[in-house]
């Protein structure tokens, strides 16, 4: 069996962070592992706290599981100091082709800050160079780059610009434009694409960016070429925000197994 492992924050809720990132390897019919960086006190309204891991136990758990088991693909999302950047990228350093997805989680959805401001340049100089793919949003792109994002043109732009800061391959998430359809610009350092899906008129969007990312990086695990590999994960996310669940009194999770549901004739 193909595996993958995350290395990112735990979301009490179950929305986002390892708990969707393992859904949603398993959902694509690979196993799953986590590295956990962090646990946050949160719910579909919000995040009210966070209580890092030890540097020292976040690469642990990384060394431990490369030691012992076939990894396929590394996704990273929540890390929030520089101390655990540097844990990380020792880590993964030597690690040989296994393809890294670095979601580079900056702010919650409610305004909660994942990331120190120190942090960002660590972030660039230390993951950006061991990861094969980038996945910022629009907002979070901004920050890299340092200036606003307001049409398409400007996303290949930042997808430029990102790669030109160490990143192979970069996927710029264009939910946040606000337009009818939601268009991502993905680029290789050759060539663009663009994927867009109708835009799902719903509340309840807590984790797309964890899912979208694993997605990815489960289909890496598989061996799927880059532009294929983002294709399927937006087919996918796209699914399960159309299957989102009305849980909690905010912003409730997207629909991991969504397709599992309905070959089983079950009802979310």
């Amino acid at each position: 069996m193909r595996t993958a492992l995350t290395i990112a924050g735990s979301d009490s809720s179950g929305g986002a962070g390892i708990q969707a990132d393992l859904k949603t390897f398993q959902a694509h019919g690979v196993f799953g592992m986590s590295a956990v960086t962090a646990v946050t006190v949160q719910n579909t309204r919000g995040v009210f706290g966070i209580q890092e891991m030890t540097p020292e136990i976040v690469g642990g758990q990384i060394d431990c599981l490369f030691e012992d088991i076939a990894i396929h693909a590394v996704k990273i999302g929540m890390v929030a100091s520089v101390p655990l950047i540097e844990a990380i990228a020792a880590a993964l350093a030597n690690r040989g082709a296994t393809p890294v997805v670095l979601d580079p989680v900056m702010i919650s959805k409610s305004g909660f800050p994942l990331l120190q401001e120190t942090a960002q340049n660590a972030l660039v100089d230390h993951l950006f160079p061991l990861a094969a793919v980038v996945t910022p949003n629009i907002h979070e792109a901004e920050r890299l780059i340092g200036r606003p994002i307001q049409s398409l043109a400007a996303m290949r732009d930042a997808a430029r610009a990102i790669l030109d800061r160490g990143a192979r391959q970069v996927v710029v998430k264009g939910g946040h434009l606000g337009d009818a359809a939601a268009t991502d610009i993905l680029y290789d350092g050759q060539d663009f694409r663009e994927l867009t899906a109708t835009r799902v008129h719903t509340r309840n969007t807590h984790g797309t960016g964890c899912t979208f990312s694993s997605a990815i990086a489960a289909n890496l695990a598989m061996g799927t070429p880059f532009f294929e590999a983002v294709a399927n994960a937006k087919d996918y996310i796209s699914g399960a925000i159309t299957h989102s669940l009305d849980i909690g009194k905010g912003h409730g999770p997207t629909h991991h197994f969504f397709d599992l549901y309905r070959r089983a004739g079950l009802e979310a």
